[in-house]
């Protein structure tokens, strides 16, 4: 075993290492990772990028990046962008190896002529529907089509007809000749090569005929090198036809590559509370479910990212995951537990009022603001500290006042005492309330003797609540985001629309909040821990706009699953 990959559990390191040891590929590795660019990465995605990623790593081999980008219709050149962003802050360097499968149509369709002069190919008049019917089912072997034993000559002149654009979308196909008895549908002469005038994003008006995926992929492969393909477990039964096409290819094509790519499927990532799928993301960024594919509460890569979520989170989060070979659900409290542990280590601990009540302190000095001392992490002596102002009236969460409270409420209540974070216990004197019997403020005393890090009055108070000075905090906004859809399983308990399932309360905006000023100074992007409150990420694309929005990227705790319990 490669020293470097001792240890390791996965099925896919022990396949390498023995690869390795019959002297498979000249003793290369070299993977890949394909996205199609019809929409943003999504946090499954991430799973197979940083596996290819690290093997190529732990392997001393090589990693491409690739677009499989074969379809013009579903493809744009802003899905590439945004998905080269995404690797790169996921931290994945490709190198100089940045490849497109539409640089190498010329080359495919050399490989699809060879393939027609070998009788291995042939061009088929069949619609749809027809193919549909003779293609066959399950249990019933297909029929072959009519057109299955034209000629050489007349299918290289039909396919070169395609080619130049003398026929309409979907009048021909050009099909592999495989097995039509074949007990897996993918191997029944399926179609490699179909007609589409389309523009694509990258060669224009060049082609009008395009290559299937199963075809094209493999045969990428194989162009670049790949000694070992890794997909998830829903391309198994695809897996003769990739065989079928890098066989050929290495046939009939010995020029392009010395290495035989080998596929190996692995389980995809599903979560709860999640859609992991491309379709049907889209189709809620399309129907304006979303805020588009960048919403905090997508689970795309860029939504993660503007919620606040690190790369070494989602890095941590796949290595707890693991690798497997049958598919399982992963729950996301997992997934939010990895995100506390990293940003638990590196968000500075700062104090907001999300929803303030305005408390004045009677027996302190009407122009006197004291600066307090406050710790940056409680744990972490190197984080330093901060100077915070402290003056007569003060914000506190309402929810840290009742006029009645149950009996294990230890913050304020009228008659009782509460310490201020960082700062002195006050006592609850009077409450005030307008008209209508609503709480307007709160009036209370303090004790001088009992400043926090000074306090020798000998005397205990159960709770202890955050704060924010009234004539210095900052107002700002802060998006509360929650789980996007409100089943656990949002695709199975819906049969007929997954959007049913969609949380109203998967985002609570509050426009009343209240920041220390430490806070507002902060950089755009910066992460911060607002105390009892949960970690919040300040979001740089609204501070373009001068505006103060936070992010909550996670509660502070697991509430979810105890709120649906």
């Amino acid at each position: 075993m490669n020293s470097a990959t001792e240890g390791k559990a996965n099925f896919i390191y022990t396949l390498i290492n023995k690869d390795l040891a019959e002297g498979k590929n000249n003793g290369q590795v070299h993977t890949r990772f394909p996205p199609e660019p019809n929409g943003y990465l999504h946090i499954g995605h991430a799973k197979a990028l940083l596996l290819n990623y690290k093997i190529a790593q732990d392997f001393n081999g090589k990693f491409n990046l690739r677009f499989d980008d074969t379809n013009p219709i579903k493809e744009e050149q802003i899905f590439v962008e945004s998905i080269i962003e995404d690797i790169r802050w996921l931290g994945v360097d490709w190198e100089e190896r940045l490849y497109f499968a539409s640089s190498s149509f010329e080359i495919k369709y050399t490989f699809a002529e060879r393939l027609i002069k070998a009788g291995r190919a042939f061009v088929c008049d069949l619609s749809p529907e027809e193919m549909r019917e003779y293609r066959g089912t399950l249990t019933e072997p297909g029929k072959e089509s009519p057109y299955r034993n034209r000629t050489v000559e007349e299918n290289l002149v039909l396919f070169t007809k395609m080619r130049n654009g003398e026929f309409a979308n979907g009048a021909r196909v050009l099909r592999a000749k495989i097995n039509m008895s074949s007990g897996n549908l993918n191997m029944r002469d399926p179609v490699i090569y179909r007609i589409l005038h389309a523009h694509h994003h990258r060669t224009g008006d060049a082609w009008c005929i395009y290559p299937m995926y199963d075809f094209d992929h493999p045969f990428t492969d194989v162009l670049e090198g790949i000694t070992h393909s890794l997909c998830s477990i829903e391309y198994s039964d695809h897996r003769p036809l990739y065989d079928w096409v890098v066989e050929n290819a290495l046939e009939l094509m010995p020029e392009v590559s010395k290495y035989r790519s080998q596929q190996t499927e692995f389980a995809r990532l599903n979560m709860t509370y999640t859609v992991l799928s491309k379709r049907k993301l889209r189709r809620m960024v399309e129907e304006g479910f979303v805020h588009g594919w960048d919403d905090p509460r997508m689970p795309t890569i860029a939504g993660l990212r503007r919620r606040g979520v690190t790369p070494a989170a989602i890095a941590d989060f796949q290595e707890r995951v693991g690798v497997a070979r049958a598919d399982s659900t992963v729950d996301l409290a997992l997934f939010e537990h990895c995100i506390r542990e990293d940003l638990g280590k590196t968000a500075p601990r700062m104090m907001a009022v999300l929803e303030p009540l305005k408390v004045v302190i009677t027996n302190w000095p009407q122009s006197k603001t004291e600066m307090l001392t406050l710790e940056n992490m409680p744990d972490d002596n190197m984080a330093g500290t901060r100077q915070v102002p402290f003056g007569r009236e003060i914000y506190i969460e309402a929810e840290d006042f009742m006029e009645e409270p149950p009996k294990k409420f230890h913050r304020l209540a009228p008659g009782r005492e509460v310490r201020l974070k960082g700062a002195y216990v006050i006592r609850c004197e009077e409450v005030i309330k307008d008209s209508a019997g609503k709480i307007t403020e709160l009036h209370c005393t303090y004790d001088p003797k009992t400043k926090s890090g000074e306090d020798e009055s000998g005397k205990k108070v159960k709770g202890v609540i955050h704060w924010v000075d009234a004539q210095y905090a900052v107002s700002a906004t802060v998006r509360l985001y929650d789980n996007l859809f409100s089943k656990e399983n949002p695709e199975q308990e819906d049969a007929d629309d997954f959007t049913a399932n969609i949380n109203p309360n998967s985002l609570v905006t509050l426009t009343n909040v209240f920041v220390e000023p430490a806070i507002a100074q902060a950089l755009a992007g910066s992460r911060f821990q607002f105390i009892r409150k949960g970690y919040f990420y300040l979001d740089p694309d609204e501070a373009k706009n001068d505006r103060l929005v936070f992010n909550r990227t996670v509660s502070l705790k697991d509430t979810w699953s105890k709120v649906n319990s």
